[in-house]
């Protein structure tokens, strides 16, 4: 039985400099929700509420969101903001979660390693905190549900353009059924010549305990990180993998335009706003057009 999760969030976010010297990417708003909060919504519509966060000494924010603040809850209710007061409410006790401290920023497979203590000897779930997945909670519901059926790891892919193949880690894969396939191989960030096919990790992975022996015995990498990816491939010696294919949208929010894509994806879905952003879009676009036809 999967009953965990944990949601490494302890890197610096460079891409994102200088906005992430004070602010975690994780807790950019799309429009009016942080991101971070998207994926614990996710976990918790799946069945999961044991939470543990990878963080950093710079990442208080986070603990800070899914924390009580009476201040604020004071304030609204005496201003009558009572929508707003319960939205409040119910992000502060969403969960019970554990917050594990990375102290230093060594990979995403240490930052892994590092939550073996709240873990313990039981499968878990590793959902990164910059992806965020339409109908995710049915992915993961789907992922548990095969982690389940076979008793061995799982991860999720989702088909990319070939050109892409060089910003993922990639699978080789045998299909054994529709959705689901056997990993063979995994290649981190390989040219379009070389990938094995365009099936790309999404973020999304349910691991057996073992992964953590395998994350031990992983050599540091560039930059003296350890890999997930590599800890998975040394996994494949001793265990099979399993491949859960994801046939949803994919919004990634590492970088800034994904991160802006996201935002105007989002934006379009509500009613509220959408109307007005595509009135100001289609000026702006205007302006601009007529600047570079300007002789």
């Amino acid at each position: 039985m999967v009953r965990k999760a944990v949601l490494p969030v302890a890197g610096w976010g460079t891409r994102f400099l200088p906005a992430t010297k004070a602010m975690p990417k994780e807790m950019f708003p799309i429009i009016d929700k942080p991101v971070i909060q998207f994926i614990v919504e996710e976990l918790l519509e799946a069945g999961i509420e044991n939470i543990i966060f990878v963080t950093g000494r710079h990442k208080r924010p986070i603990e800070h969101h899914f924390d009580i603040n009476t201040d604020l809850e004071k304030h609204l209710e005496e201003a009558g903001k009572r929508e707003v007061l319960e939205n409040i409410r119910e992000i502060s006790h969403m969960i019970n979660p554990i917050y594990v401290r990375q102290k230093e920023q060594l990979g995403l497979g240490h930052a892994v390693l590092t939550a073996e203590p709240a873990v313990g000897g039981e499968p878990f779930l590793v959902s990164l905190g910059d992806i965020i997945l339409e109908k995710g909670s049915e992915i993961v519901r789907g992922m548990v549900d095969t982690f389940q059926r076979f008793g061995k790891s799982v991860i999720a892919l989702h088909e990319v353009e070939r050109e892409e193949v060089k910003k993922y880690g990639i699978a080789k894969v045998k299909e054994i059924e529709e959705g689901v396939y056997i990993v063979e191989d995994l290649v981190e960030k390989p040219s379009p010549e070389e990938a094995p096919s365009n099936l790309a990790i999404v973020g999304r992975y349910v691991f057996t305990p073992k992964i953590f022996e395998m994350l031990r015995d992983t050599k540091p990498g560039k930059g003296g990180e350890i890999q997930l990816t590599d800890a998975m491939r040394l996994l494949l010696k001793e265990e099979v993998i399993y491949a859960y294919k994801v046939e949803t949208r994919v919004y990634d929010t590492g970088n800034p335009v994904d991160y802006l894509k996201t935002v105007f994806e989002f934006a379009m879905k509500r009613e509220d706003i959408k109307e007005e952003l595509l009135a100001y879009l289609r000026n702006a676009i205007s302006k601009q057009t007529q600047l570079i036809d300007r002789p």
